[in-house]
């Protein structure tokens, strides 16, 4: 089976189920071919076997008009079996062949739909993107497929070596400086708890912004910047909570990754969270936007281990049950087999 993808992600959430995928696909003895941007810290960790090409695939530069006729002819010479689009920017290359099932990957709310001209059918990876592109108005087919991570534990990092007491309660987040992510209102929901230490990890442009509110509160001390971590798992596996306080997270793979380290996860009632976490069961849920509500899941946690091994027990079977490897990779291949007209809505 032959499978080509078009990626031009930064480096995030995203960027990282891609390469989960990928090496899934290689692991089923797919072979693949890929065109990225340049100089993406997580190429290295893309299996040997897959061919890659880089591009910026930018508005102003000849690659705008050059790659998409490359793409056309090396789909008729390759003559794959599924070419897949991730995210709406790559979805433009999408040649107009016929020889094969063309896939769009969405992981987020497309404002509309001219990007998937030549795209016969959409995976969402949650079922409100799904509900979001027919209300835009696609008519073809739509698969809702969700993501997975490895679900192997593994043996926690020295807090010491981040300046973290052994015994204080840490908790993490994890993700792009942006925003939409939400640090600083963690800082801030952090900065209410004392004794309580927060890890970050990633970078981006809001990193500063973040510092300056840890600064402002007088929680520097109990803040640690991370930076970007090729594996996340180890700081995972070394804190005691992890929170996403995103305002917008159309799924929130991060939660996936700290199931399968097994900790108990805090989480605003953003769109994937609240498809697949129930408040009580698998996690804590508090209303966007709440920093005194993030402050009083986190002490409840803390203070309520009863709670804290229910809620992990609960997101460890949500993850085994819903975004294994297995069931996600196997949905792919049976997808990458249909014709352009065999194509309906399910939802996995």
């Amino acid at each position: 089976m032959r499978v080509m993808h078009f990626h031009f992600g930064k480096d995030g959430g995203a960027e990282r189920f891609f390469v989960h995928l990928v090496n899934a696909l290689a692991r089923r003895n797919v072979e693949q071919s890929a065109i990225i941007r340049p100089n993406r810290i997580w190429r290295k960790d893309m299996p040997a076997s897959v061919r890659i090409s880089e591009s910026n695939f930018r508005n102003l530069s000849l690659d705008r008009i050059l790659l998409p006729l490359r793409v056309a002819i090396n789909a008729r010479l390759a003559r794959p079996d599924a070419i897949m689009a991730w995210a709406p920017r790559a979805s433009e290359l999408m040649p107009n062949y016929k020889g094969c099932i063309k896939i769009s990957r969405l992981g987020d709310y497309p404002t509309n739909l001219r990007y998937f001209e030549n795209s016969d059918i959409l995976v969402c990876n949650t079922p409100g993107i799904a509900e979001h592109v027919r209300e835009l108005g696609w008519t073809r087919g739509i698969e809702v497929i969700s993501n997975f991570t490895s679900t192997g534990r593994v043996a926690p990092i020295e807090r010491a070596a981040f300046d973290t007491p052994a015994d204080a309660p840490v908790v993490m987040s994890m993700g792009r400086f942006v925003p939409r992510k939400e640090f600083a209102l963690l800082t801030a929901a952090v900065a209410k708890i004392p004794g309580v230490y927060l890890w970050l990890a990633g970078e981006g442009e809001e990193m500063e912004n973040v510092k300056k509110v840890a600064a402002d509160l007088g929680v520097t001390d109990r803040v640690r910047f991370l930076g970007w971590q090729k594996d996340t798992r180890p700081f995972v596996a070394a804190a005691d909570i992890f929170v996403m306080p995103s305002n917008h997270e159309p799924l929130g793979n991060v939660i996936l990754e700290a199931w399968a380290q097994s900790k108990p996860v805090v989480s605003s009632r953003s769109e994937g969270p609240s498809w697949f976490m129930r408040d009580g069961d698998n996690g804590l849920l508090v209303e966007i936007g709440d920093t005194d509500g993030f402050a009083q899941a986190i002490e409840r946690l803390i203070n309520n281990p009863a709670l804290a091994e229910k809620v992990t027990a609960g997101g460890r079977e949500t993850l085994m049950k819903q975004f294994s490897e297995d069931a996600i990779a196997n949905a792919y291949l049976e997808l990458f087999k249909r014709k352009p007209d065999a194509v309906a809505y399910t939802d996995r």
